[in-house]
């Protein structure tokens, strides 16, 4: 198994996880809306075909690219379709006082401890994402010279799945840290909850796939994680994944803060 098959492993593996998943949630229980899990699995699906498709033709298996390729073509499609089946779903209606909800909003950041966690772990996110985005496109300077070499030398992979994976992180995860921010400031925000949902299930299937090709044994021993690196590489990356899913579950099961109020509902 090579470093392209490895990749292909773990992003298939992880696409098919929430996959199950929603279709036994739609047998089991069909009184049910399963909008929530159906956005993290076209997070999660959009993720694996904007990597695994491009890098199929780019990287160095690029030039074995036949015919059979473009079945991939409806696996491309499928997510766009199901994204609009899944996103017209009535969402979840939250049935909070008005005055609780206020009460909510009216707190500042320093008032609202775990949103001050985030919004400090995004903005490290966001200088990370933008690091490694920066070592993708070759930069070379000094500390992208020495953390892609002893770091994470898998970026350097000619395969090309992790530079593409990193620019995805760079124009898309860069732009939603901004957007979240924003988010958590800012009262009212009702848009968080579907695209936090959208990119927490991007972010695990890409860093389950990043990571387990990172450390795969058949991935090529100057582009493995080197054995003394492995701690950083782990807690770095796995912090990295975990973050867009802290701030799901802060969306979903606390999410008077995003609720936008009616002009007529505001108490005086």
């Amino acid at each position: 198994m090579s470093a392209s098959a490895a990749t292909g492993v773990f992003v298939l593996s992880l696409s098919a996880i929430p996959v199950t998943y929603v279709f036994n949630h739609l047998v089991s229980q069909h009184e049910e809306s399963y909008r929530t899990i159906g956005l993290c699995w076209v997070g999660s699906i959009i993720m694996s075909v904007v990597v695994f498709v491009p890098g199929n033709i780019v990287g160095k298996y690029g030039i074995h690219t036949c015919p059979a390729f473009f079945l991939s073509i409806p696996y491309a499609c499928l997510p766009v379709w199901a994204g609009f089946r899944i996103y017209n779903q009535p969402s979840e209606n939250y049935n909070y006082p008005s005055k609780v909800v206020q009460e909510v909003q009216a707190k500042d950041l320093l008032r609202r401890p775990f949103d001050l966690m985030l919004v400090i772990c995004l903005l490290l996110a966001t200088g990370f994402s933008l690091f490694r985005g920066l070592i993708a496109l070759d930069c070379p300077a000094e500390l992208c010279r020495f953390y892609a070499q002893f770091q994470e030398p898998y970026l350097k992979d000619p395969a090309a799945y992790p530079k593409i994976q990193m620019l995805v992180y760079l124009f898309y995860s860069v732009p939603y840290f901004v957007v979240a921010l924003y988010g958590l400031m800012v009262p009212g925000c009702s848009w968080m909850l579907d695209i936090t949902l959208i990119h927490a299930g991007g972010l695990a299937q890409a860093q389950f796939s990043h990571i387990g090709a990172s450390l795969h044994a058949r991935t090529a021993y100057v582009h493995r994680v080197p054995e003394e690196a492995k701690i950083l590489f782990l807690v770095l990356n796995i912090a990295y994944g975990v973050l867009p899913q802290l701030l799901a579950y802060r969306c979903i099961y606390k999410p008077e803060f995003f609720i936008k109020i009616k002009a007529n509902e505001k108490v005086e």
